[in-house]
Protein backbone atom coordinates (compact mmCIF):
# COMPACT_ATOMS: atom_id res chain seq x y z
CA UNK A 1 0.00 0.00 0.00
CA UNK A 2 1.22 3.51 -0.74
CA UNK A 3 0.64 6.89 0.87
CA UNK A 4 -1.43 7.75 -2.21
CA UNK A 5 -3.75 4.88 -1.40
CA UNK A 6 -4.11 6.15 2.16
CA UNK A 7 -5.04 9.54 0.66
CA UNK A 8 -7.61 7.77 -1.51
CA UNK A 9 -9.13 6.11 1.55
CA UNK A 10 -9.48 9.48 3.25
CA UNK A 11 -10.88 11.17 0.13
CA UNK A 12 -13.46 8.40 -0.20
CA UNK A 13 -14.56 9.00 3.40
CA UNK A 14 -13.70 5.54 4.68
CA UNK A 15 -12.72 6.95 8.06
CA UNK A 16 -16.26 8.08 8.92
CA UNK A 17 -18.14 5.59 11.07
CA UNK A 18 -21.68 5.85 12.41
CA UNK A 19 -23.03 7.92 15.27
CA UNK A 20 -21.47 6.82 18.53
CA UNK A 21 -24.87 5.79 19.94
CA UNK A 22 -25.28 3.29 17.07
CA UNK A 23 -21.92 1.58 17.38
CA UNK A 24 -21.17 -2.09 17.90
CA UNK A 25 -18.70 -2.43 20.82
CA UNK A 26 -17.00 -5.31 19.03
CA UNK A 27 -15.64 -2.75 16.55
CA UNK A 28 -13.80 -0.88 19.32
CA UNK A 29 -10.35 -2.24 18.35
CA UNK A 30 -10.75 -0.70 14.86
CA UNK A 31 -11.78 2.79 15.99
CA UNK A 32 -9.41 5.74 16.33
CA UNK A 33 -11.53 8.37 18.06
CA UNK A 34 -14.85 10.18 17.90
CA UNK A 35 -15.73 13.63 16.60
CA UNK A 36 -19.04 15.46 16.91
CA UNK A 37 -20.80 12.27 17.93
CA UNK A 38 -19.33 10.24 15.02
CA UNK A 39 -16.84 7.42 15.40
CA UNK A 40 -13.65 7.81 13.38
CA UNK A 41 -12.24 4.56 12.00
CA UNK A 42 -8.52 3.91 12.35
CA UNK A 43 -7.35 3.90 8.73
CA UNK A 44 -3.88 2.80 9.76
CA UNK A 45 -5.45 -0.56 10.52
CA UNK A 46 -7.60 -0.40 7.41
CA UNK A 47 -4.47 -0.12 5.24
CA UNK A 48 -2.91 -3.24 6.76
CA UNK A 49 -6.10 -5.31 6.84
CA UNK A 50 -7.08 -4.28 3.33
CA UNK A 51 -3.77 -5.59 1.99
CA UNK A 52 -4.36 -8.90 3.80
CA UNK A 53 -7.83 -9.14 2.27
CA UNK A 54 -6.52 -8.39 -1.22
CA UNK A 55 -3.79 -10.99 -0.81
CA UNK A 56 -6.44 -13.60 0.01
CA UNK A 57 -8.51 -12.60 -3.05
CA UNK A 58 -5.44 -12.67 -5.30
CA UNK A 59 -4.39 -16.14 -4.12
CA UNK A 60 -7.91 -17.58 -4.23
CA UNK A 61 -8.35 -16.51 -7.86
CA UNK A 62 -4.82 -17.68 -8.74
CA UNK A 63 -5.84 -21.13 -7.46
CA UNK A 64 -8.82 -21.14 -9.84
CA UNK A 65 -11.51 -19.98 -7.41
CA UNK A 66 -14.19 -17.34 -7.83
CA UNK A 67 -15.05 -14.47 -5.52
CA UNK A 68 -18.76 -13.76 -5.09
CA UNK A 69 -19.38 -9.99 -4.85
CA UNK A 70 -22.38 -9.13 -2.63
CA UNK A 71 -23.90 -5.69 -2.06
CA UNK A 72 -27.63 -5.06 -2.40
CA UNK A 73 -27.93 -1.61 -0.79
CA UNK A 74 -28.37 1.24 -3.26
CA UNK A 75 -25.00 2.85 -2.39
CA UNK A 76 -23.14 -0.32 -3.42
CA UNK A 77 -25.40 -1.87 -6.06
CA UNK A 78 -23.87 -0.29 -9.16
CA UNK A 79 -20.25 -0.67 -8.03
CA UNK A 80 -20.76 -4.33 -7.16
CA UNK A 81 -22.19 -5.16 -10.60
CA UNK A 82 -19.75 -3.01 -12.58
CA UNK A 83 -16.58 -4.31 -10.95
CA UNK A 84 -17.68 -7.95 -10.74
CA UNK A 85 -18.64 -7.97 -14.41
CA UNK A 86 -15.35 -6.30 -15.38
CA UNK A 87 -13.43 -9.33 -14.08
CA UNK A 88 -16.09 -11.97 -14.87
CA UNK A 89 -16.87 -12.70 -11.25
CA UNK A 90 -20.33 -13.62 -9.93
CA UNK A 91 -22.33 -11.08 -7.97
CA UNK A 92 -25.59 -10.40 -6.13
CA UNK A 93 -26.67 -6.77 -6.11
CA UNK A 94 -30.46 -6.84 -5.99
CA UNK A 95 -31.73 -9.33 -3.41
CA UNK A 96 -30.06 -12.25 -1.68
CA UNK A 97 -32.24 -15.32 -2.05
CA UNK A 98 -32.21 -17.53 1.03
CA UNK A 99 -30.22 -20.67 0.28
CA UNK A 100 -28.07 -19.01 -2.39
CA UNK A 101 -25.11 -20.91 -0.91
CA UNK A 102 -26.59 -23.41 1.54
CA UNK A 103 -29.16 -24.70 -0.98
CA UNK A 104 -26.92 -24.26 -4.00
CA UNK A 105 -28.35 -27.08 -6.13
CA UNK A 106 -31.88 -25.67 -5.89
CA UNK A 107 -30.55 -22.26 -6.90
CA UNK A 108 -28.84 -23.90 -9.89
CA UNK A 109 -32.22 -25.34 -10.89
CA UNK A 110 -33.75 -21.84 -10.78
CA UNK A 111 -30.89 -20.57 -12.95
CA UNK A 112 -31.59 -23.36 -15.46
CA UNK A 113 -35.25 -22.33 -15.51
CA UNK A 114 -34.21 -18.70 -16.11
CA UNK A 115 -32.04 -19.78 -19.05
CA UNK A 116 -34.93 -21.80 -20.49
CA UNK A 117 -37.19 -18.75 -20.35
CA UNK A 118 -34.47 -16.63 -21.98
CA UNK A 119 -34.13 -19.19 -24.76
CA UNK A 120 -37.90 -19.11 -25.34
CA UNK A 121 -37.88 -15.31 -25.37
CA UNK A 122 -34.93 -15.03 -27.76
CA UNK A 123 -36.19 -17.68 -30.17
CA UNK A 124 -39.71 -16.24 -30.29
CA UNK A 125 -41.16 -19.48 -28.98
CA UNK A 126 -42.77 -17.63 -26.08
CA UNK A 127 -45.04 -15.80 -28.52
CA UNK A 128 -46.89 -19.07 -29.13
CA UNK A 129 -48.11 -19.12 -25.52
CA UNK A 130 -51.40 -17.52 -24.40
CA UNK A 131 -51.06 -13.84 -23.57
CA UNK A 132 -51.65 -14.19 -19.82
CA UNK A 133 -49.14 -17.00 -19.53
CA UNK A 134 -46.65 -15.03 -21.61
CA UNK A 135 -46.96 -12.00 -19.34
CA UNK A 136 -46.54 -14.18 -16.26
CA UNK A 137 -43.43 -15.87 -17.64
CA UNK A 138 -41.89 -12.54 -18.58
CA UNK A 139 -42.48 -11.26 -15.04
CA UNK A 140 -40.85 -14.43 -13.73
CA UNK A 141 -37.91 -13.89 -16.04
CA UNK A 142 -37.46 -10.28 -14.94
CA UNK A 143 -37.42 -11.28 -11.26
CA UNK A 144 -35.03 -14.15 -11.89
CA UNK A 145 -32.65 -11.91 -13.81
CA UNK A 146 -32.63 -9.38 -10.98
CA UNK A 147 -31.89 -11.98 -8.32
CA UNK A 148 -29.84 -14.55 -10.23
CA UNK A 149 -28.50 -12.83 -13.32
CA UNK A 150 -25.18 -12.11 -11.64
CA UNK A 151 -24.63 -15.76 -10.63
CA UNK A 152 -25.83 -17.39 -13.85
CA UNK A 153 -22.35 -18.83 -14.52
CA UNK A 154 -21.51 -19.80 -10.94
CA UNK A 155 -21.35 -23.58 -11.31
CA UNK A 156 -19.76 -24.34 -7.96
CA UNK A 157 -19.50 -22.69 -4.57
CA UNK A 158 -17.21 -19.65 -4.55
CA UNK A 159 -13.74 -19.64 -2.98
CA UNK A 160 -14.68 -16.48 -1.10
CA UNK A 161 -17.44 -13.95 -0.58
CA UNK A 162 -16.83 -10.19 -0.71
CA UNK A 163 -19.48 -8.16 1.12
CA UNK A 164 -20.36 -4.47 1.36
CA UNK A 165 -22.31 -3.92 4.64
CA UNK A 166 -22.32 -6.91 6.95
CA UNK A 167 -25.63 -5.90 8.54
CA UNK A 168 -27.48 -5.55 5.24
CA UNK A 169 -26.10 -8.87 4.00
CA UNK A 170 -26.64 -10.79 7.23
CA UNK A 171 -28.09 -13.84 5.46
CA UNK A 172 -25.20 -14.05 3.01
CA UNK A 173 -22.71 -13.82 5.86
CA UNK A 174 -24.55 -16.49 7.84
CA UNK A 175 -24.64 -18.90 4.89
CA UNK A 176 -20.96 -18.39 4.02
CA UNK A 177 -20.02 -18.88 7.68
CA UNK A 178 -22.04 -22.08 7.88
CA UNK A 179 -20.23 -23.48 4.83
CA UNK A 180 -16.85 -22.16 6.02
CA UNK A 181 -16.41 -20.01 2.92
CA UNK A 182 -13.98 -17.16 3.75
CA UNK A 183 -15.59 -13.72 3.91
CA UNK A 184 -13.97 -10.42 2.96
CA UNK A 185 -16.08 -7.47 4.08
CA UNK A 186 -16.15 -3.72 4.39
CA UNK A 187 -17.16 -3.44 8.07
CA UNK A 188 -18.55 -0.21 9.52
CA UNK A 189 -18.60 0.86 13.19
CA UNK A 190 -22.15 -0.46 13.69
CA UNK A 191 -21.35 -4.02 12.54
CA UNK A 192 -20.16 -7.21 14.20
CA UNK A 193 -16.74 -8.12 12.75
CA UNK A 194 -16.54 -11.55 14.41
CA UNK A 195 -17.93 -13.70 11.54
CA UNK A 196 -15.65 -11.99 9.02
CA UNK A 197 -12.37 -13.64 8.06
CA UNK A 198 -10.90 -10.54 6.42
CA UNK A 199 -12.21 -7.36 8.03
CA UNK A 200 -11.77 -4.10 6.11
CA UNK A 201 -12.75 -1.42 8.67
CA UNK A 202 -14.45 1.44 6.88
CA UNK A 203 -17.52 3.43 5.97
CA UNK A 204 -19.97 1.16 4.13
CA UNK A 205 -22.55 3.88 3.41
CA UNK A 206 -20.59 6.22 1.12
CA UNK A 207 -20.84 5.55 -2.62
CA UNK A 208 -17.21 6.57 -3.14
CA UNK A 209 -16.06 4.21 -0.39
CA UNK A 210 -17.91 1.27 -1.94
CA UNK A 211 -16.58 2.18 -5.38
CA UNK A 212 -12.98 2.35 -4.16
CA UNK A 213 -13.02 -0.96 -2.27
CA UNK A 214 -14.85 -2.75 -5.10
CA UNK A 215 -12.27 -1.51 -7.59
CA UNK A 216 -9.40 -2.73 -5.40
CA UNK A 217 -10.99 -6.16 -4.94
CA UNK A 218 -11.62 -6.46 -8.70
CA UNK A 219 -8.01 -5.47 -9.40
CA UNK A 220 -6.87 -8.21 -7.02
CA UNK A 221 -9.01 -10.65 -9.01
CA UNK A 222 -7.24 -9.56 -12.20
CA UNK A 223 -3.85 -9.98 -10.57
CA UNK A 224 -4.87 -13.44 -9.37
CA UNK A 225 -5.90 -14.41 -12.88
CA UNK A 226 -2.54 -13.27 -14.22
CA UNK A 227 -0.81 -15.34 -11.54
CA UNK A 228 -2.88 -18.35 -12.60
CA UNK A 229 -1.75 -17.89 -16.23
CA UNK A 230 1.88 -17.68 -15.16
CA UNK A 231 1.52 -20.82 -13.04
CA UNK A 232 -0.09 -22.68 -15.95
CA UNK A 233 2.62 -21.50 -18.35
CA UNK A 234 5.40 -22.53 -15.99
CA UNK A 235 3.78 -25.92 -15.48
CA UNK A 236 3.45 -26.44 -19.24
CA UNK A 237 7.09 -25.50 -19.85
CA UNK A 238 8.17 -27.93 -17.18
CA UNK A 239 6.11 -30.76 -18.68
CA UNK A 240 7.31 -29.97 -22.23
CA UNK A 241 11.00 -29.79 -21.33
CA UNK A 242 12.96 -32.99 -22.08
CA UNK A 243 14.16 -34.95 -19.12
CA UNK A 244 17.79 -35.01 -18.19
CA UNK A 245 19.76 -37.69 -20.07
CA UNK A 246 20.67 -40.65 -17.95
CA UNK A 247 24.21 -40.36 -16.68
CA UNK A 248 26.66 -43.01 -17.84
CA UNK A 249 28.25 -45.06 -15.13
CA UNK A 250 31.63 -46.46 -16.09
CA UNK A 251 32.28 -50.00 -15.14
CA UNK A 252 35.60 -51.03 -13.76
CA UNK A 253 37.42 -53.87 -15.42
Amino acid sequence: MTSTTMRDLIDAGLHFGHETRRWNPKMKPYLYSQSNGIHIIDLRQTVVLLEQALTFVREAVADGGKILFVGTKKQARNSIAEHAESVEMPYVNFRWLGGMLTNFQTIRQRISYMKELESEENSGEMLSRPKKERLRLRRDLQKLRQSLGGVRDLNELPAGVFVIDVNAEETAVREATRLEIPIVALVDSNCNPEPINYVIPGNDDAIRAAELICSMVSNACLEGRELAKKKASAKKKKSDSPGKPASRISRGR
